[in-house]
């Protein structure tokens, strides 16, 4: 069956993620140790044990989700090797675009993680030097969310950062432009409106010092052509130059995450007959329920 693996982005990290698979899975406890040189820190304890709002800053979370999506990966090649024997796309949501590169042969572990780290560290910094977020608005279409953007912006930055699924987009911008959008939203009766727990503007200019810092880091990167077709973020299409994917990979940061699109693409242009979602949480499985609902998409997780 022709599959593509799909893999989380930042937010689907919970305290815990991690530990079973590092106890009953060798390869993925080498990754840890693995992980720990690169990082300077015990990453398995952090994800193990947390506290919670360490875990979650953004510096942390995303080598986490990144370690952890690749130990399931390894847990999923010792019980049914035939899923990565059949995978011939892959797809990750933002952050989780390095795990699908790794996994995918384009960037080896080291290369991937050291990426990420900067990435964390990059839009942290961003986030610290600008007060901003992200809203989730759900049940409205995107022609009536970019219109209320237009009406909250007042010359801020506001912008769709997230066309996750029917109904599903994210906004980002300054704490104002947020505020006024989430009001606006809720009076135009979308369903639910819901300020996020980020720590800034994801996908939006606010990034622009994150795409510098990163721009270097990444020039830097050895990538290669992957061997199965990585769908990117930015435009939703598959890439094989190297150069390519370090432009897109930076321009990511301050572009939107175009995902319901990738997910449309996967199924009718590349002839995916199931998805399997590897890494913490099911964010991915429900999102891609939401756009065709008899899709199948299964779970390993972290």
């Amino acid at each position: 069956m022709k599959t593509a693996l799909l893999f989380p982005g930042q937010g689907a990290q919970t305290v815990g993620m991690g530990a079973s698979l590092a106890e009953s899975v060798p390869a993925a406890k080498e990754l840890f140790a693995r992980a720990n040189e690169i990082l300077g820190y015990d990453l398995l304890k952090l994800c193990a044990a947390g506290p919670a709002e360490r875990l979650d800053a953004t510096e942390h979370s995303q080598p986490a989700l990144f370690v952890c999506s690749l130990a399931a990966l390894e847990k999923l090649r010792l019980e049914q090797p035939a899923i990565l024997e059949g995978a011939a796309a892959t797809a990750g949501l933002s952050l989780g675009e390095y795990t699908a590169l790794v996994f995918a042969g384009a960037m080896d572990f080291e290369t991937g993680l050291r990426l990420v780290r900067e990435r964390g560290l990059a839009m942290q910094a961003a986030s610290d030097a600008a007060p901003s977020g992200m809203v989730s608005i759900l049940g409205l279409d995107r022609e009536q969310v970019e219109r209320l953007c237009d009406e909250a912006r007042q010359g801020e930055v506001l912008q769709v950062a997230n066309l996750l699924c029917p109904g599903n987009i994210v906004v980002s911008g300054t704490k104002g432009a947020c505020t006024r959008v989430k009001d606006l939203a809720e009076a135009a009766g979308a369903m639910k409106v819901i300020p996020l727990s980020v720590a800034g503007a994801f996908h939006t200019p606010i990034m622009q010092p994150a795409y510098d810092r990163l721009s270097a880091a990444v020039a830097q990167a050895a990538i290669r052509p992957p061997r199965i077709a990585v769908l990117s973020n930015v435009d939703a299409e598959v890439h094989t130059d190297p150069d390519e994917i370090r432009q897109l990979l930076v321009r990511q940061l301050v572009s939107p995450v175009l995902w319901e699109e990738t997910m449309r693409r996967l199924i009718t242009r590349h002839g995916i007959e199931r998805c399997v979602e590897v890494g913490p949480g099911r964010v991915l499985a429900g999102l891609l329920k939401r756009i065709d609902r008899k899709f199948p998409c299964e779970n390993v997780t972290a």
